[in-house]
């Protein structure tokens, strides 16, 4: 998935930093984006995932009008309920911006809402 850096992806816009470029909430949500787009089609209709845990190094900064191009790896065994993404960010030059692990959990999608909006005292 290919993005171009907007003043609103920036570290300055979104309260991460004070410098104007790619900040890396940002990156972040755009890597996740990923996860889910490529597992969408393997879920069931009441399925979805939720993200579990990222580890990223965001090792280089990308300034407005700069493009990043988003990939990420399907783990090899989909029949887990617990499934660890290798992801990866590049410039529009070919320079890695970003590299990591993000994990996402299949769950029921209707169970997990329910658990979800249950407030403490429900539980």
């Amino acid at each position: 998935m290919r993005h171009e850096v907007t003043a609103a992806d920036t570290a300055t816009a979104l309260g991460s930093g004070d410098v104007p470029v790619l900040a890396t909430p940002r990156l972040i949500a755009w890597m996740e984006a990923e996860t889910v787009r490529i597992t969408a089609e393997l879920l069931d209709a009441d399925q979805t995932t939720v993200g579990t845990a990222v580890r990223i190094e965001h090792r280089r900064a990308t300034p407005v009008g700069g493009t990043v191009e988003i990939t990420a790896t399907l783990p090899s065994d989909i029949s887990a309920h617990r499934l660890t993404f290798s992801v990866h960010a590049v410039d529009g030059s070919g320079n890695v911006v970003a590299t990591g692990e993000i994990d996402r959990a299949i769950v029921d999608r209707a169970r997990f809402l329910g658990t979800a909006s249950k407030t403490d005292a429900d539980r």
